[in-house]
């Protein structure tokens, strides 16, 4: 959506929705892993029937127990219009999560691959640290069937694979995305009042949008843009 719209965004799902008990907002962290050829991106970019992303995501506001902070380690499935999501609790040093770092992969391979196989994905190729997107989220629940939603916005990126890219330190998408995690692709009827934000409702992956800005030559019309979908009038 639109940056003018996000409050207006964030006002309509208030209406409709209840702020998430446990977690209502804060910051994503997340860095996102891919082959040596971007398979996962290419993947992701094309819309392929089949597609994973692995992750390791971490919030803001956890405080460190002696230099130690929580993270997870995820994979994101994909087939068709199906997705489910495996994630595992892992403690790391705070220093890991540091930008300068993250080029590290934050935990090691061996502990990345094992964990990747207990659940049942084995990559044919090695994968390594790409991309570092961050955003602000606001979660909620659908007051009448309970589904989440989510509101993210001021998201940014920043590479870290040191030869992708044109080295700028961060990136900034404008605007905002609402995600809704139901079981069906048809929208609670309550929620299709967001049409008045003059936006339309289609699959959105952070990942490949933030890269292709990233690949993109800084000097294209629409760069920050999300295939020039999103333009102001």
């Amino acid at each position: 959506m639109l940056p003018r719209n996000i409050g207006f965004a964030y006002t309509l799902l208030r209406q409709v929705c209840r702020r998430d008990s446990e977690y209502p907002e804060g910051q994503v962290n997340s860095l996102y892993f891919d082959t040596p050829d971007l398979d996962q991106y290419v993947r992701s970019a094309s819309g392929d029937f089949k597609k994973d992303k692995v992750r390791i995501r971490w919030y803001d506001k956890i405080e460190a127990n002696q230099g130690i902070i929580p993270i997870f380690l995820e994979l994101k499935t994909r087939q068709g219009f199906a997705s489910s999501k495996q994630r595992q609790r892992l403690l790391v040093p705070a220093q890991h999560l540091e930008p300068a770092n993250l080029g590290a992969g934050i935990t090691n391979k061996t502990i990345l691959s094992d964990t990747l196989a207990r659940f049942g994905h084995f990559p044919e190729k090695p994968l390594r640290p790409i991309i570092k997107i961050s955003y602000w989220r606001y979660r909620l629940n659908e007051m009448l069937t309970g589904i989440r939603v989510s509101l993210d916005y001021d998201i940014r990126s920043s590479m870290v694979a040191p030869e992708l890219g044109y080295r700028e330190r961060e990136l900034r998408l404008p605007g905002g995305v609402i995600e809704v995690k139901g079981p069906t692709l048809e929208l609670p009827i309550t929620l299709r009042r967001t049409k008045l934000l003059d936006t339309d409702w289609s699959r959105f992956s952070k990942y490949a949008y933030c890269v292709e800005s990233h690949l993109s030559d800084p000097g294209t019309v629409g760069r920050l843009w999300p295939s020039g979908r999103m333009v102001e009038p």
